[in-house]
Parts: C-alpha cells; sequence; structure tokens
C-alpha cells in the first residue's frame, strides 16, 4: 500500500455496483475499504484512517441517513451520498444531515472520479497561514489549518461549509450569486438542483448564528443570493 494513496471508504450492499465503483477508484489512483452493511461502514469508521465516504442510502440493516447524522457529530471528513432516491427532496435531505455532495443512481464511472476529485479538491488544506477575525474576535477562520472558532469553540464544518464559508468571508460585503458559489466555491463541478448551495447556506448558520432565523455573518440577498456580514 502507498502511503500517499487517499483511502476511501465505500458502503454499498449490491455487489455488482461495489465491484464497479471498486475498479473505477483503484484505476483512478485510489485504495478503497469496503462495507456491505451499516454496522460493518459504522466500525470501519472507528478503526480505519480513511479520507474519504461514499455511502450509499438504502442499506439493509441501518439508513445512511443514520450513520451519516451520527458520523456529523464527530467528524467532517468528505462525504459523497449515492443514491437511488433521485428526488430534489431526498437529495436536499441528504445535505441538510451532512453530506458534501451526492451522486444519483445510476451514474456513469467518469461522474463518479470527477466528483470524488472535486471534493478532494476543495477538502485540501489553505496555502496560507491567514486567519480571518470578525465581531472583535468572536469568529475566526484559520485558512491553513482549517480551523473556525466561535468565542473560542471549535466549529466542526464539512468540507463544502468551509469551502464556502472561506469564499463569503474573503470578500466580506460583497454579493454572491448561487451561480457564482458553484463557480468559486466548488470549482464549478456542483451539479444538480439550485438548493443545493441553499442547504449548505442553512447548515453553516446553524453552527455560526447565534439565532439562524436572524443571521449577523451569512446574509440574504433577496433576489440575488448570499453575502458575508462580518466586520
Amino acid at each position: 500500500m502507498e502511503e500517499n494513496k487517499k483511502r476511501i471508504l465505500v458502503v454499498e450492499d449490491e455487489e455488482k455496483i461495489m465491484e464497479f465503483i471498486e475498479s473505477y477508484l483503484i484505476n483512478s489512483g485510489y485504495e478503497v475499504i469496503k462495507a456491505y452493511s451499516g454496522r460493518a461502514a459504522e466500525s470501519k469508521l472507528r478503526e480505519e484512517r480513511l479520507d474519504m465516504l461514499l455511502l450509499d442510502l438504502m442499506l439493509p440493516d441501518k439508513s445512511g441517513e443514520e450513520i451519516l447524522r451520527n458520523l456529523r457529530k464527530e467528524s467532517r471528513i468528505p462525504v459523497i451520498i449515492l443514491t437511488a432516491k433521485s428526488s430534489e427532496e431526498s437529495v436536499i435531505n441528504g445535505l441538510d444531515i451532512g453530506a458534501d455532495d451526492y451522486i444519483t443512481k445510476p451514474f456513469s464511472p467518469r461522474q463518479m472520479v470527477a466528483r470524488v476529485n472535486a471534493l478532494f479538491r476543495r477538502s485540501e488544506k489553505g496555502e496560507s497561514g491567514e486567519t480571518l477575525s470578525f465581531r472583535n474576535g468572536k469568529l475566526t477562520i484559520n485558512l491553513e489549518n482549517y480551523r473556525v472558532l466561535k468565542e473560542g469553540e471549535d466549529i466542526l464544518l464539512t468540507p463544502s461549509e468551509f469551502k464556502l464559508l472561506t469564499t463569503l468571508a474573503k470578500r466580506n460585503g460583497k454579493v454572491f450569486t448561487r451561480e457564482e458559489l458553484i463557480m468559486i466555491a466548488f470549482d464549478g463541478d456542483y451539479a444538480g438542483f439550485d438548493r443545493t448551495i441553499d442547504s449548505h447556506i442553512k447548515n453553516l448558520r446553524a453552527k455560526l448564528e447565534d439565532n439562524p432565523k436572524e443571521p449577523e455573518y451569512i446574509l440574504t440577498i433577496r433576489g440575488v443570493g448570499y453575502k458575508f456580514g462580518g466586520d
């Protein structure tokens, strides 16, 4: 095993789909760890060093949604949900509980690998040691250490949430459309429903704001998009 290989846990109960996913990820230079059930997945998440999770939502013993909710209490590992539930509401629900991205079945191997590559790109730590500070230090964002503190307490953000937050915060006061946020924060690789950005914003507000219904940091500009309102 090469030490620098990214290790991806794939949770999928259908063997043929698992073989398909495994083959293309290995050919793309990744190491694959497999789990065919929810309980096996939770065991791997506890025991293995992992860099990403590809999680099927429909498992025989435990729902993927439950696994993801529990995982997000303690980990910000990048997560892509694999789902045959292709309705907008199902996808948005997966994002609301902490997924970074989603792939609906059936999917092409090129699409899957592209989404994995894109999520790894936006999960990388910042290159500078810059720290952004707002409200007299009430909220700080360390770009190098991938760390966000609110009143001195660590805030656990997913990679997509962190990238979205830093995009807004570095251009404090600038209004971004949803399309601009997709292009800048997600390298234009984020496909799907318009509400995906809204879902990530909702999650960010729940973690950062004293009152998410009356936000002071991430502000909605009706009919346009969002801006950061720190000072």
